[in-house]
């Protein structure tokens, strides 16, 4: 298994991910829509976001993750959990990415993996790449 680097604070990164097997993620309009609101829950008070692209079967985010002292706690807010005891960038894209499959898998009464992998990230390291 592909141990990824995690996401670090301060940090500009392309995140993407595709449908397991290239399948649509997004099976109509309404779930991009509930991609994005969840993308405001979870992603919104730790990231600045600079552009995304919802695709039928794949995605593109570009952001800034927050330093530490810039991430609001009170805005988070978890199902299972008052406070985090440590809030971690790459747990945040995880809750969206999971709440999201989730989701669609209980409203096409599906199982399984709806991404084909653990999302993928590039750090934007040169202003070409932004």
């Amino acid at each position: 298994m592909e141990i990824k680097e995690p996401i670090r604070h301060g940090n500009h990164y392309h995140i993407y991910n595709r449908g397991n097997n290239g399948i649509d993620i997004f099976l109509e309009t309404e779930n991009y829509y509930h991609f994005l609101r969840l993308y405001a829950k979870c992603i919104e008070p730790i990231a600045e976001t600079f552009a995304w692209c919802l695709l039928k079967n794949h995605f593109h985010i570009l952001v800034k993750i927050k330093e530490r002292i810039e991430i609001n706690e009170s805005e988070l807010s978890y199902n299972t959990t008052e406070k985090p005891k440590l809030i971690d960038p790459s747990r945040q894209f995880s809750h969206l990415f999971n709440s999201y499959t989730q989701a669609i898998n209980k409203r096409y009464n599906r199982t399984g993996s709806l991404f084909e992998t653990t999302f993928e990230r590039k750090l934007v390291s040169s202003e070409m790449y932004f």
